[in-house]
């Protein structure tokens, strides 16, 4: 069989393809790699232009029945503070409010309303004839929710100045509009958060000196918690539920933890003993005690005595 040789203007499989081919062959390949440059940056722009918070959340996973929040570095160089949510999170300002906006040129909401108030009282001369709006007043209590998840975060932080100034602010919330409301519905319906504000308070002043050793002032501090949570419940006239406050459980928790801490006084420890060998019923170790508490209560006067002669 002979071979017959392709015309010249096709090339053969074993020939070397002519130059213009192979210049037509390289300019589509440069084009489809720039094509590919091009949709890989359009790729990574979409990427970062995204709104997907799902990133965000990756390797941080929601807990239920846990308070999980961490701080995190703004765009604009300031800490930030996160609360994970089922759902995705919540993001708040350290300082200010929490969303960092400023109503009317004020830090707050309340700050406005509270300067309006002192401005009625300059022009007046009393506090009479103010007052604060049904719409005013839910709106101060949208407000008050940004600060309480701000103050949760903050105690699990142990922030606990933080949680103070923001517990604090929020009971003014309470006083504004319990004073100023017109309608009594709204001056009523934030009442009953004020045992577990004043707790979160107390807790987070207490906290703060306990850190510092000075269990004694820390004491001080939970029982002045203890006696405001004991005025509302008698303003209220439910002084019975003061004995199954949760708050006044949590307070009482917290004033033994620091009972155990502080150095034990020897008398009181005296005095203790006496009291359950009363209840005990033995009497002989009870004279016993009772006798040394006075050799211990006579003490100081005798040095008094030696010092005067």
């Amino acid at each position: 069989m002979s071979y017959n040789k392709p015309p010249s203007d096709i090339p053969d499989r074993g020939e070397r393809p002519s130059e213009h081919g192979g210049e037509h062959g390289a300019e589509h390949g440069a084009e489809h790699a720039g094509e590919q440059r091009r949709e890989s940056r359009v790729r990574r722009q979409a990427r970062s232009n995204s709104k997907d918070i799902t990133p965000l959340l990756k390797g941080w996973d929601y807990e239920p029945g846990t308070i999980n929040v961490r701080k995190v570095s703004g765009n604009d160089g300031q800490p930030k503070l996160q609360m994970r949510l089922d759902l995705g999170l919540l993001q708040m300002e350290l300082t200010g409010r929490p969303d960092g906006l400023k109503p009317h040129g004020c830090e707050s909401l309340l700050d406005y309303y509270e300067s309006q108030l002192k401005e009625h009282e300059s022009r007046n001369g009393t506090e009479l004839g103010f007052h604060l709006t049904g719409q005013q007043c839910q709106s101060l209590r949208e407000e008050a929710v940004m600060y309480y998840h701000r103050y949760l975060s903050l105690f699990v932080l142990e922030d606990f100045s933080g949680v103070v100034r923001d517990t604090d602010r929020n009971l003014r919330v309470l006083d504004l509009c319990g004073r100023y409301a017109v309608d009594e519905q709204d001056r009523l319906v934030l009442e009953q958060y004020r045992p577990y504000i004043t707790m979160m308070n107390t807790r987070a002043a207490a906290s703060i000196l306990f850190t510092d050793k000075r269990y004694a002032e820390a004491l001080k501090v939970i029982k002045r918690g203890i006696a405001s949570i004991r005025e509302f419940f008698e303003r209220f006239g439910q002084l019975k539920a003061l004995n199954h406050s949760n708050e006044v459980r949590v307070l009482k928790r917290f004033a033994r933890e620091i009972k155990r801490k502080m150095p034990i006084d020897p008398l009181a420890r005296l005095k203790s003993e006496l009291d359950k060998a009363v209840h005990a019923e033995r009497y002989e170790d009870a004279a016993k005690l009772r006798d040394e508490i006075q050799r211990k209560n006579a003490m100081p006067q005798r040095s008094d005595s030696k010092a005067q002669g």
